[in-house]
């Protein structure tokens, strides 16, 4: 038996104490039963602790057994000593110890019968071995208070095995019993726990549709179309009164009389224009093969939806884009062909058609600026990059920059961070990036414009900031800024916006725009840098 507290002794050594103190008790309350047999039954609680315990519990209880009867037996003597404590049983006692804690209640018995008997007959014997055997004779009536005494003793100690075994056996059961109600708690909690973060809402209901039990992400699911909504708003209330006029009503229907029927359901919901696959179940009771229940599982679907149309227009998109690509690809080669035989011809044509000829080739030249940005945009070429600094792209294109804007009536101001960290760039396609957004912000700018083009760094980021005195954008412009062919220009393509996201993605960048009407528009391009890096690269520089 195990230790149930530890500030008091387990079950094995509390019997201990109890035999011992009884082996006490009897000892001094030792007497002679009708002046026939010597009554002490200190015997009966020494052998049964001695059975019971362990070889060292049992020879200190043997030890105190033998005390006690040094110190209250009578009539003293060391025979009658021998013959009270059965001391010549101690072997066969300590030798029936294992198999008497392993054997069932009657073994047991048998077992404590088989020691508890002679020795009984050694204690009913002693008397009879005091006096002078030659001249006294056993009457019947002295025959029957012996008998009669050994055969109570064995009856009780018969009963002390059945009330110890039937004590241990429902104190077992009680500690069997606790722990199966702390698995049971346990594995209710864990369940619990797994249910609550599975990423499922799940609603348990009885027989009559009520619901029992739910989890965290089916009263969030609730809480979305009934804010007030508490547990104890939802535990003990029918399903039905969740279901109102939000839902299809054929759906809403369906769904209830199959709960009502506890039959399996499986159905996609449409509610408050989202969407939810609904499962039931019904729940069985193993051992009794009857109803328990039904089970209520709702996933929402309507994420998972967006993103398979999303991911269903990006590839029509991307096939439409690869098409274009090719035809645009084949269109440039007749284009340069015409171009070229155009050059011919007005070369062979009269002066008066040469605004004619000029008119035709700025409209091939828009074209085949049309179908490079096209191309640019569609293919997903891997960019080659080296380790730059952004200073040194801008310093390069701002010549051209001031002369675009010159032509314009416009200024260009340069705002260069100082120690600007090292990127990993594409020099080609950023100074295609910078050249996009710059003649962008020019092109939507009158007469004494500003341009500014600003660089700063945070402790991850490099940021490029090309800012306008323009008109500025709207809110419902901005939103479409970047979808390919969208352009508010009369003579735009609505492609160079597009490209330039483009580089900036495959730079594992960021862009950003900030507008207000009348005032001017921000671009801000982010680029992310390894300072760590940067730094190993400064100190090998």
């Amino acid at each position: 038996m195990t230790r149930r507290n530890g500030k008091f002794p387990d079950d094995q050594n509390f019997l201990l104490i109890s035999c011992a103190l009884s082996v006490t008790c009897c000892s001094i309350l030792s007497t002679t039963l009708f002046g026939v047999a010597y009554l002490n039954l200190a015997i009966l609680p020494a052998f049964i602790g001695i059975l019971y315990s362990s070889f060292r519990s049992g020879i200190s209880l043997a030890a105190f057994f033998l005390f006690c009867n040094i110190l209250f037996s009578e009539p003293a003597g060391l025979c009658n000593l021998v013959l009270n404590t059965g001391i010549v049983l101690y072997p066969l006692l300590f030798a029936l110890a294992k198999p008497f804690k392993n054997g069932t209640l009657m073994e047991k018995i048998g077992l404590l019968w088989m020691v508890l008997l002679p020795g009984m007959l050694f204690v009913g014997l002693v008397p009879i071995l005091d006096r002078n055997a030659r001249d006294y004779k056993l009457n019947s009536q002295e025959t029957l208070v012996i008998t009669v005494y050994i055969f109570c003793t064995i009856v009780i100690g018969a009963l002390f095995i059945y009330f110890i075994e039937t004590a241990w056996d429902r104190q077992q059961a009680k500690e069997h019993m606790k722990r199966l109600s702390q698995n049971f708690l346990y594995e209710s909690e864990k369940l619990q726990q797994i249910t609550d973060v599975m990423p499922l809402s799940i609603l348990s209901l009885d027989d009559n549709g009520t619901v029992t039990a739910l989890n965290e992400f089916m009263l969030e699911l609730i809480r979305n179309h009934y804010p007030e909504a508490a547990r104890e708003d939802i535990v003990g209330k029918p399903i039905k009164r969740f279901f109102d006029h939000s839902v299809d009503e054929q759906v809403g229907l369906r769904l209830l009389d199959d709960i009502a029927r506890m039959q399996r359901y499986n159905e996609k919901v449409t509610f408050e224009s989202r969407s939810y696959l609904v499962c039931t179940a019904p729940l069985v009771h193993q051992r009794e093969n009857t109803a328990g229940g039904m089970v209520l599982i709702v996933q929402d679907l309507t994420e998972e939806e967006k993103m398979r149309s999303e991911l269903d227009n990006v590839e029509r998109l991307t096939l439409v884009g690869q098409m274009a690509a090719g035809i645009t690809h084949e269109i440039r080669n007749p284009m340069a062909v015409v171009r070229g035989f155009l050059q011919l011809m007005r070369e062979k044509s009269p002066d008066e058609l040469n605004s004619y000829y000029q008119l035709v080739m700025e409209e091939l030249d828009r074209a085949n600026s049309i179908i490079n940005d096209f191309l640019s945009l569609a293919q997903s070429r891997v960019s080659h990059k080296e380790r730059v600094p952004l200073h040194h792209i801008i310093e390069e294109l701002s010549p051209l920059l001031w002369a675009d804007a010159n032509l314009r009536g416009q200024s260009v101001e340069l705002r260069l961070g100082p120690a600007l960290p090292l990127l990993e760039l594409n020099v080609r396609e950023i100074k295609q990036l910078i050249l996009n957004l710059g003649r962008n912000s020019m092109e939507a700018m009158g007469a004494k414009g500003v341009l500014t083009l600003e660089t700063r760094h945070t402790a991850d980021r490099v940021e490029l900031l090309v800012r306008d005195t323009g008109s500025g954008i709207s809110e419902s412009q901005r939103e479409k800024l970047f979808t390919p062919f969208f352009t508010t220009k009369s003579q735009g393509t609505g492609l160079g916006l597009s490209l330039c996201l483009s580089i900036v993605e495959r730079h594992e960048g960021s862009i950003s725009v900030e507008s207000q009407e009348g005032v001017g528009t921000l671009f801000t391009v982010s680029f992310p840098y390894d300072s760590e890096e940067n730094a190993r690269f400064a100190v090998a520089e």
